[in-house]
């Protein structure tokens, strides 16, 4: 981890510690959406082919499947945000955030898909998986690079701020005019 001032590191701990606490309860609410037992007398069968769920929605009219894929792209999105403050770091490779937030929600999403086949009345859809896929990657490129941008801009101007007071506090130091010395 990068050496931080007095203000930064404790900014930094509070930032990754109030992304932890977000994102555990936010895997709480969604293991509670997804992994409960569903009383339904009736149950599809298992999406396994992809586009097939969101062309059926579709064709239900535009309401409904704004509803539908909505809901897909916005169950796991927060992680797009969520899991990179956590991690806390500033100075990462945006396209390496990219790919790594959204590798996580992409096997966070699949360990949920997997988990379902085993709960009654849920039913496994390889497009919700893409979905929510989709949406961790349009959050995460929504908020994070400008979030990270923003905190490296405050982090620099407080690091100005506190070299300008440490050098008015020292202050000047004196020049001495130099002597040439002789042979």
């Amino acid at each position: 981890m990068q050496r931080q001032g007095s203000n930064g590191g404790s900014a930094v701990i509070r930032i990754r510690a109030a992304g932890g606490v977000l994102l555990v309860a936010h895997l709480a609410l969604v293991a509670w959406l997804t992994l409960r037992p569903l009383d339904v007398p009736w149950v599809s069968a298992a999406n396994l082919r992809p586009f097939a769920s969101i062309r059926a929605d579709l064709a239900l009219g535009a309401e409904a499947a704004a509803r539908s894929i909505g809901k897909g792209l916005l169950l796991l999105a927060p992680l797009g945000v969520l899991l990179p403050m956590a991690g806390g770091r500033l100075d990462v490779s945006p396209l390496l955030s990219l790919l790594r937030t959204v590798a996580a929600g992409a096997l966070l999403s699949m360990a949920i898909e997997l988990l379902q086949t085993g709960v009654p009345g849920q039913v496994v859809d390889v497009d919700s998986l893409l979905l929510n896929t989709v949406g961790v990657a349009l959050a995460h490129l929504a908020v994070v690079p400008a979030a990270r941008a923003r905190l490296r801009r405050r982090n620099e101007t407080r690091r100005r701020a506190a070299l300008r007071r440490e050098e008015a506090a020292q202050g000047r130091t004196p020049t001495i005019p130099r002597v040439g010395i002789a042979p």
